[in-house]
């Protein structure tokens, strides 16, 4: 999944997979959300293209929902307000509206399989 030209850091985060209903669905909510582009390897799985290289994949399966449950996946964003409207209007349910905290601001929500992310920007 990495390219040649790329070497990973050393227990650093190298890829997120995101466990979803239906991998179509998906890609469909994180393009039109975020404009994530793929890698597709099959019905059941694409890779989610990076500046560089893949940096993570939509797999299909039983999302694990709840506290607790997995790790909680945070992205970035340049217009925090722009990103939100963007998650609701592709389908996600914002949980946590946009607060503050030392150093940004964020929110969290989940995506129509269930899986929980946030998104923040700097103050």
């Amino acid at each position: 999944m990495t390219s040649s030209s790329f070497t990973p850091a050393h227990h650093g985060i190298d890829y997120i997979e995101i466990t979803v209903r239906d991998v179509s669905a998906a890609k469909a909510f994180y393009h039109a959300a975020f404009g994530w582009s793929f890698n597709d390897y099959g019905p059941d799985y694409a890779g989610i293209v990076g500046a560089e290289r893949e940096q993570g994949g939509l797999c299909k399966g039983t999302p694990f929902v709840g506290a607790g449950a997995g790790p909680l996946v945070i992205l970035y964003s340049h217009d925090l307000e722009a990103s939100q409207n963007a998650v609701r209007t592709a389908g996600g349910a914002v949980h946590k509206e946009i607060f503050a905290f030392p150093g940004g601001r964020r929110f969290e929500f989940t995506d129509p399989s269930g899986n929980a992310l946030g998104v923040w920007s700097q103050l």
